[in-house]
């Protein structure tokens, strides 16, 4: 069974025969506005907004349940919430409360196995650990032909509570998924333990035929629609993929890549997964203007927005930036004239980047709040007054967004204003660390400017009691008592 997917006809009940089609899908293959919506919730998963990254990939993955990033990311949401929540009772009351839809997925399993996917994540998304939602979520999606779907599940359970029926579906599972080698190693272990079991027997052998088959390419020669050739052709590829997946690359090894990637694309200009590859190839060798004429023959190539590829373009522009600035001779008489105008560049393109997609994305606090932080550093105040009033909306913001508005005050001598936006926002920070550490100093700072010298040093003894060799405030305390 193929991993992409092929169509099957499963047998319900009497007189009813269900076609599923249901391959497992890439990023790029689902359509541009879930692929959006999956940036952005990944973007909310990023800022810790749980509840929402869930409720977004949870659309998501109606619409098109064999997107297998997304589900990716759920199972990672679901386990953060989780980790963050956590707690007993609310993991027991959590699984009692479940047993209803567990009774309802398995009704689903018979009738319509993609419901019984969407019924284990409502499941998982309050109790990620529930071993029986992953083992119906792995038994539905393998009945629609999405075995990488399965094979997330059933390796979770495999982890938690290790059995022979989990190991035997997830070394099929893998093995359908083109990662034979990783199943058959499951397999054999298992193999050891039950040396006697003749199912064990059976799946271990069938999965090392299909590991040989498909690394040796053997499958289109069987079927005539093959060559020796192609299997010497693929072993090259195989080798060149492998070569792709290391985390570091030489540059001898990304110059070859990019050599290979460069020549298919000559004969699949079209191709947009080469060209984002030949842009990443290109900026890693430094070769910034290369790899954004990449990135731009991408988005002509779509017509559309796609925020990864935005976030892509702009970090290869700040790359850029920096390489410049590094280039720059340090004994140069113009060193800090030719530094200082880089520098103003990278500042004057990360405002205006930030502007575009504020625009698109008007309702995202998040992108509302580095606008601020942009206008900030560029010195433009009252523009950043107004978008980190609007980022405090943002529940994982607020307190950051609060201590930017006090520091906007303090700039513009409104010094009042300044310590009571602090105020409040150390009333909400309940964990003293160095964010509150930083407010509390910050407040003492306002504080001395305001004249009001005994109410600023309570400010920084309370950072002294905790943490002497925070900024100056040794310095600040001790002169405070020399004083007295």
């Amino acid at each position: 069974m193929p991993c992409a997917g092929a169509s099957i006809e499963v047998d319900f009940w009497p007189g009813n025969r269900y076609d599923f089609h249901m391959p497992e899908k890439s990023l790029t293959a689902i359509p541009r506005p879930l692929r959006e919506q999956y940036e952005k919730a990944l973007a909310a998963l990023q800022r810790q907004n749980f509840d929402y990254a869930i409720a977004i990939l949870e659309q998501v993955l109606l619409k098109e349940p064999g997107f297998y990033a997304g589900r990716e990311a759920l199972r990672a949401t679901q386990v953060k919430r989780a980790g963050n929540k956590g707690g007993f009772l609310k993991k027991m009351f959590g699984t009692a409360s479940n047993s209803p839809l567990l009774a309802k997925g398995q009704i689903a399993l018979r009738t319509n196995p993609v419901d019984a996917i969407n019924i284990a994540e409502q499941i998982l998304n309050g109790d990620p650990n529930n071993i029986a939602a992953h083992k119906m979520l792995a038994e539905a999606a393998l009945t629609v032909d999405l075995p990488r779907t399965a094979a997330l599940s059933l390796e979770f359970a495999f982890r938690k509570s290790p059995d022979r029926d989990v190991a035997i579906k997830l070394g099929k599972a893998l093995s359908q998924c083109g990662q034979s080698e990783k199943g058959e190693k499951i397999l054999a272990e298992l193999a050891s333990t039950f040396p006697n079991d003749p199912e064990i027997g059976r799946v271990l052998k069938n999965v090392s035929a299909n590991r040989t088959m498909s690394e040796g390419g053997y499958e289109a020669l069987e079927g005539g629609g093959g060559s020796y050739r192609d299997i010497l052709k693929d072993k090259h590829e195989a080798t060149t993929l492998e070569q792709e997946k290391r985390a570091m690359k030489s540059d001898d090894v990304a110059g070859q890549l990019l050599a290979d990637c460069e020549a298919r694309i000559a004969r699949e200009p079209g191709n947009l997964r080469l060209l984002r590859s030949a842009a990443e190839l290109n900026a890693q060798k430094k070769q910034f203007d290369k790899a954004l004429e990449y990135y731009n023959r991408i988005t002509a190539g779509e017509g559309t927005s796609d925020p990864s590829l935005e976030r892509a373009i702009a970090e290869t522009t700040v790359k850029k930036f920096e390489h410049a600035l590094a280039q720059l001779d340090p004994a140069a008489p113009d060193h800090a004239e030719q530094a200082a105008r880089i520098n103003a560049e990278r500042v004057a393109y990360e405002l205006e980047e930030i502007k575009k997609r504020a625009e698109r994305y008007p309702n995202d606090l998040a992108i509302r709040f580095e606008l601020g932080e942009r206008y900030f550093k560029a010195g433009r105040i009252s523009e950043a007054i107004s978008e980190f009033q609007k980022a405090q909306n943002n529940p994982h913001k607020r307190v950051q967004a609060m201590s930017y508005l006090g520091q906007c005050f303090a700039r513009r001598g409104m010094n009042d204003l300044a310590a009571r936006t602090l105020q409040n926002a150390i009333k909400e920070k309940l964990t003293f660390d160095d964010e509150k550490k930083e407010l509390i100093y910050t407040l003492g700072c306002v504080l001395e400017k305001m004249g009001k010298k005994e109410e600023a040093i309570e400010q920084f003894k309370l950072i002294y009691e905790s943490d002497i060799g925070y900024k100056d405030v040794a310095a600040k305390v001790d002169s405070y008592y020399s004083g007295q």
